[in-house]
């Protein structure tokens, strides 16, 4: 009881009004492309197969925990909404903001979201939580990535996650052991057993290392509370999501020898020695993937294409990461927007350097790039991710999109990638910003286009023709702006540099009215900003 009673202080103090009445001028539904997520499920066993269904069933039940994060209880909220397009607008946003402009409300007498999601009580201000994080006994729980935040008479109190949700996280656990029973590859029993029990307990280190240590499995889900973008306020606090996913073995295998170049393209940083000094772990893989369920904060809003995972950073440097990239996925956003964008903002003459295996190189060196630079600050102040708090998703997704360019440029130098031509990964690279800055002002990965935006116009990385409304790439300035603001980047992240970050993301971080005319000929046009799914059981033709 009183775990329930201090967690109505998360359920945001909305006023909704009139929820049965559309919004003609709010209902931008048509941001999203619809595609059906299949796989070839023909390679399975019939175990394999078996486990699908309940692995989407475990994935469901963070559904269930994200909708609480994010707003509260979604059933209630869905109920009061008449409009079937509108009810469906909520439900792709987890709630009555629009994510992919700027957390607009969709409803009318809906305040602004807060910061802090549903992590923090709603009444407690920035300065009070940093106070208690500093003073109270219990500060670096307060602080917890798998903690919510509640008050008591005499403070804030921790709540850990499996307490504030217990009866999806014991079903999703209960349902992994299931599935954990007919696994065929040790590696993903070992797993699924270990992150049953960690759902449980909130410690995640052990299933993490299971994950890492898993080479021949087909089959793979990634679940539970991971990344930090919701809490738009201090960053520290992980939601809940999943994937549930089938290994693509041909492309992963042309995939698998580029982690081993890790240690020495992090030597080649451009920057000086001590903000390369760690050296990334080298049990690192690369996966190719279509993935057949998404679910929580993965599936809101803007859809992740590639993941790089786990986030625990002592385990990044003992055991490296694993980049699975979502190639059905990636192929949806590349056919059904990155080309009708590229046809209306790129010369004509460039137009054909964008290209499927560019978007793959660019997103998958993308999540390579994570494991380079830097995770813990040169000044003591812990890892970067402390040390910038709420800059740090949008300063990490900056760092991993322009060092993934600026890997591509070493390995076509020294003769590890010669597909292609490298053109067109700058080319294709340039398209993506259009792409990628149409997710907003508070998605990490909107932000950090509109900062490399702006410094790339700045050096001159490309130019516009005004008479054409077109943007043509310049070669060598895009390499130069690429080498500066690699150095800016990773400097700030080493140095801990707070202020720094909040200053580059303020001042870069924003949509220039030249660049907001462009963006809006494509929303005029049309193309969508994301896709929404059909996804589940029926999809993939198989009963449970």
């Amino acid at each position: 009881m009183r775990i329930r009673a201090l967690l109505k202080v998360f359920v945001p103090a909305l006023v909704i009004t009139g929820c049965g009445d559309s919004m003609d001028d709010a209902l931008p539904l048509d941001q999203y492309a619809t595609f059906r997520l299949t796989a070839d499920l023909s390679t399975l066993t019939e175990n394999e197969r078996q486990m699908i269904p309940i692995l989407i069933d475990a994935a469901k039940e963070m559904d269930e925990i994200f909708w609480q994060q994010a707003w509260g209880n979604a059933d209630s909220l869905l109920e009061s909404i008449d409009d079937p397009g509108l009810r469906r607008l909520v439900e792709a946003n987890y709630g009555p903001w629009d994510r992919l402009n700027g957390d607009a409300p969709l409803l009318p007498g809906v305040a602004e979201k807060p910061l802090g999601a549903g992590f923090y009580p709603g009444d407690a201000t920035r300065e009070e939580l940093e106070a208690a994080f500093d003073t109270q006994p219990n500060g670096d729980e307060l602080r917890s990535l798998y903690t919510l935040v509640g008050r008591s008479e005499t403070g804030f109190i921790p709540i850990a996650y499996h307490e504030a949700f217990p009866e999806p996280t014991q079903r999703a656990a209960a349902l992994l052991r299931e599935a954990a029973e007919l696994a065929e590859d040790a590696g993903l029993r070992r797993y699924l057993e270990s992150r049953a029990e960690a759902l449980l307990t909130d410690d995640y280190r052990e299933s993490d290392l299971a994950w890492m240590d898993m080479k021949t499995n087909t089959i793979d889900v990634v679940i539970g509370p991971i990344e930090t973008y919701e809490d738009l306020m201090f960053g520290n606090k992980a939601s809940h999501e999943a994937y549930v996913l089938i290994k693509d073995q041909a492309w992963s295998e042309r995939l698998s020898r580029y982690a081993a170049l890790l240690p020495s393209l992090q030597e080649g940083l451009p920057v000086p020695a001590e903000y390369k000094r760690e050296i990334p772990g080298t049990d690192s893989e690369l996966n190719a993937y279509d993935v057949i369920y998404y679910a929580g904060e993965a599936n809101a809003g803007s859809k992740t294409i590639a993941i790089n995972l786990p986030n625990d950073e002592t385990v990044q440097l003992e055991k490296g990461t694993r980049r699975l990239q979502l190639k059905n996925a990636m192929q949806a956003k590349f056919d059904s927007i990155l080309i009708p964008i590229s046809e209306m903002l790129i010369a004509e003459d460039q137009r054909r350097r964008i290209t499927f295996d560019a978007f793959f190189a660019n997103t998958m060196f993308h999540e390579v790039a994570h494991g380079l630079g830097i995770k813990n600050t040169l000044t003591g102040q812990g890892t970067v991710r402390e040390a910038l708090q709420e800059h740090a998703s949008a300063m990490e997704e900056g760092k991993a999109d322009i060092l993934g360019l600026y890997m591509i440029t070493e390995l076509y130098g020294n003769g590890e990638l010669t597909e292609g031509d490298i053109m067109d990964n700058y080319v294709t690279f340039m398209a993506s910003i259009f792409r990628s800055v149409r997710f907003g002002a508070t998605s990490a990965h909107g932000r950090a286009n509109m900062v490399r935006f702006s410094f790339f116009q700045e050096l001159g990385a490309f130019t516009r023709d005004d008479a054409t409304g077109t943007y043509r790439v310049d070669f060598d300035r895009m390499q130069e702006a690429m080498t500066a603001l690699s150095e800016v980047i990773l400097t700030l992240q080493g140095d801990g540099d707070y202020e720094g970050a909040g200053q580059l993301l303020s001042e870069r971080g924003v949509i220039t009215d030249g660049l907001r005319a462009d963006l809006d000929r494509l929303t005029t046009a049309g193309i969508p900003v994301d896709i929404v799914f059909e996804q589940g059981l029926d999809v993939l033709n198989i009963d449970r």
